[in-house]
């Protein structure tokens, strides 16, 4: 972002000091039609923009004098440790945003040292993530498709590629419908196209994803991997269980940014009742409407291990690439660290519901 001093002609860059600072940036300098898809939600949008406002209803009950000289951001999800609690969520098409894609993406949260879901629907393959950033910590987002040996191959090529777990996602029987997306006739530019050719939804080719999936395919999965399934896309504490039953190793609490069903609950919203019933058997991470981090602390205080970012992520890519991710991660950690300090927190595990309260309508 520029600011041009008109006397002597030059431009100064401005300091990308928050979020929305890469927001702006990035709606400014994408074209309209891929601003639109990164931006979209489903129908009228209320659940993307409640899972933004959801955060705003939280207040943190600060406690003082407790010594926060030094301070520690690291935890551990799936028993690996990595440096403060935020990670990036499966995002399609990151070469639209940034000409190296996910290769840029996958860099950065190696620099930074936390998780990186790479999305099913990425525009460069596994093998040039992995080549990209070797000593990365990366989880792999699975849809099921209706040909299960396409699945099976899929999961197969990232086992071998030292994936860590599969994100199975569970919220796209059919893709949410997106008003702008239709407006523009959203598509892929035929550089990009993925290795399934043929006509698309949203850039995702059509009749690929599995409307009868089912809780059974959460066994068929554990029979073909010997990796960590975590569920994303839940939202209620009865489907919460469910998962529990099936022996997943974790769950996302998301409504996919709020591009799907419209007039779900805001994630942060729904985390509660799903923590309160998993009660510490497999873990619970959340993603959907974190831009500070005061939100990170919110979402750990109501008992995520670790919450996921996406939208942020492709407006790091869209002003640096590599170097904007990172600075987008680094953003959060440093405000991660000082809303802990200020709220009476030295490290991730003195962070608990003591620490909130809602705001009173």
């Amino acid at each position: 972002m520029n600011i041009c001093n008109r006397e002597g002609g030059r431009c100064a860059e401005m300091a990308m000091v928050c979020l929305t600072d890469f927001e702006e940036y990035a709606k400014e300098h994408l074209s309209k039609a891929t601003w639109d898809y990164y931006a979209a939600g489903a129908d009228e949008c209320c659940t993307r923009d409640d899972n933004l406002l959801a955060y705003k209803r939280i207040r943190l009950r600060p406690r003082i004098l407790r010594d926060v000289s030094v301070s520690d951001t690291r935890t551990t999800v799936q028993g690996t440790e990595i440096s403060f609690p935020v990670g990036i969520a499966p995002t399609a098409f990151h070469c639209l945003a940034w000409h190296e894609g996910e290769v840029a993406t996958a860099r950065a949260t190696e620099a930074l040292n936390t998780c990186y879901i790479t999305s099913t629907y990425s525009t460069c393959s596994v093998e040039e993530i992995v080549a990209a950033a070797p000593n990365g910590y990366r989880w792999f987002q699975l849809y099921v498709y209706r040909d299960r040996k396409l699945s099976e191959q899929i999961v197969h090529r990232v086992e071998a590629l030292g994936y860590k777990a599969l994100v199975l996602t569970v919220d796209v029987p059919y893709t949410g419908k997106r008003r702008n997306d239709i407006r523009n006739q959203f598509k892929l530019p035929p550089h990009l196209k993925q290795e399934t050719a043929g006509p698309e939804d949203y850039g995702i080719p059509a009749n690929t994803l599995d409307p009868s999936i089912s809780w059974k395919d959460v066994y068929w999965l554990q029979s073909i991997t010997r990796l960590p399934i975590i569920i994303k896309g839940i939202l209620t504490k009865e489907d919460a269980e469910l998962a529990v039953e099936h022996g997943v190793q974790g769950i996302i609490v998301s409504n996919h940014g709020g591009r799907q069903l419209d007039g779900g609950p805001a994630s942060i919203d729904a985390l509660s009742e799903i923590v309160d019933t998993v009660q510490g058997r497999i873990e619970v991470y959340v993603d959907g409407g974190i831009r500070t981090g005061s939100d990170v602390l919110k979402a750990l205080a109501l008992g995520a291990k670790c919450v996921f970012i996406g939208r942020p992520a492709v407006w790091g890519l869209a002003y640096k690439g590599e170097e904007g991710v990172r600075e987008v991660l680094q953003i959060l950690n440093d405000e991660f660290r000082l809303s802990m300090a200020l709220s009476g927190c030295r490290n991730v595990a003195e962070i608990n519901r003591n620490l909130i309260q809602f705001a009173k309508l």
